[in-house]
């Protein structure tokens, strides 16, 4: 009776291409939206995820993620290296500047300042550089951070400093190790282009030191922004926050813990999340709207032959189930198309347009509960004329 119920739904092809084509789309949907929250999640805490070595991480007691931060006194550093379990400490800052290109154009950067004597918290460099290049008066790393198009210079001198107007529309070239930029009339030598894990919300990012940072910022009371400890030996990082936070009132998080922290924050504060809801809406609106109303075109158009199997002796119970069954074979082969579509034009947007899209585990399982929520209600609307069918109107001529 199941192969009965099967051949019934591939007869008529116009409606089993639509059940296919909405429950495709509803996976593909799901899934996309899932994805994109996942890839924007993890670039919000690209920079936890960046200093892999620092178990813990200590800032003010108002800072919920490194998206919005204010500064620490300088004597902070000194009071974590002092607390018992702290194997290693080093400082970390983060600010923002605006920087003026050679052609005249301007371009905010989040400048990213690292500790001079380890250089910890710089990323990989592209081309093998090292970032001991860093300790130079007014050295500075450069990477795009997720953005695209944000880091171009002018192909011809003639169009770099100029003294009169901007060249603005001047031919273009990306960024390269030699050339300046303009940092609160400060000029900048590019040494180095980095691999630094994009970010969300985009925005260019500008590695250098300390040193370099008090020369090229604007002046201010404290610079520090983070301090950065692993635990010792035998120390578990969260234990240790708990210590740091008692001995000194600041806040301190494991870096899974602050990486929580920070995806917390954005389902609070991003207006992405809403971006992603309304998404989620559509694709279950348009799942329960073509899955459902196709479903019970063709269900309301099999009611004779359904009328003559219950008249053959076919239990309500079976009928149930060849609608189910139906309806599964739709999902099953909609989930599958939705998720291989999902999963080639998301590579696609990686590669082209650097979107931030990040299929993990939970994503395609994620998907596949919806399409099963959107076939299981569609198959329940269906079957409702089935059940309440009387096997007389075969012979009554209907």
């Amino acid at each position: 009776m199941l192969r009965l119920a099967l051949k019934m739904l591939m007869g008529d092809r116009a409606k089993y291409a639509g059940l296919i084509f909405g429950i495709t789309f509803t996976s593909f949907l799901v899934t996309f939206a899932f994805s994109y929250f996942c890839g924007f999640m993890t670039r919000g805490f690209a920079l936890i995820a960046e200093n892999p070595v620092a178990n813990v991480w200590v800032m003010d007691p108002a800072v919920e993620s490194p998206e919005q931060t204010i500064n620490l006194p300088d004597s902070a550093l000194n009071r974590v290296r002092s607390i018992e379990g702290v194997n290693a400490a080093w400082p970390l800052a983060l600010s923002t500047a605006v920087a003026r290109f050679p052609n005249g154009r301007f371009q905010p950067f989040q400048v990213i300042c690292a500790d001079d004597a380890t250089l910890a918290g710089v990323p990989a460099l592209k081309d093998g550089a090292s970032p001991a290049m860093l300790r130079a008066p007014d050295a500075v790393i450069v990477d795009p951070g997720g953005t695209d198009g944000k880091l171009e210079t002018p192909i011809l001198k003639s169009d770099q400093w100029p003294s009169g107007e901007p060249h603005l529309n001047a031919p273009t070239r990306e960024l390269a190790v030699g050339d300046e930029l303009l940092i609160n009339d400060r000029r900048v030598l590019i040494r180095a282009r980095s691999d630094a894990l994009p970010r969300y919300p985009p925005l260019p990012l500008l590695y250098t030191t300390f040193p370099n940072c008090a020369r090229i910022l604007l002046p201010e009371p404290h610079l520090l922004t983070f301090v950065l400890a692993t635990a010792a030996p035998g120390v578990f990082p969260s234990d240790l926050a708990a210590r740091i936070h008692d001995r000194t009132g600041l806040k301190a998080r494991s870096s899974e813990d602050f990486k929580a922290d920070t995806v917390r924050w954005f389902l609070i504060n991003s207006e992405d999340v809403g971006d992603i809801a309304a998404m989620l809406s559509l694709a279950m609106s348009v799942g329960f709207g073509v899955t459902g109303v196709m479903l019970y075109m063709f269900t309301n158009e099999s009611l004779k032959q359904y009328a003559v199997l219950k008249a053959m002796g076919a239990s309500s119970r079976l009928l149930l189930t060849m609608i189910l069954a139906q309806a599964g074979l739709c999902a099953l082969l909609g989930t599958g198309l939705g998720l291989g579509l999902c999963g080639i034009v998301g590579q696609l947007a990686i590669d082209q347009a650097n979107y931030p899209f990040r299929m993990m585990w939970f994503t395609p399982v994620v998907g596949a509960v919806m399409v099963l929520l959107v076939s299981l209600v569609a198959a329940a609307i269906s079957a409702r004329p089935v059940l309440k069918l009387e096997p007389g109107v075969v012979f009554a001529g209907r």
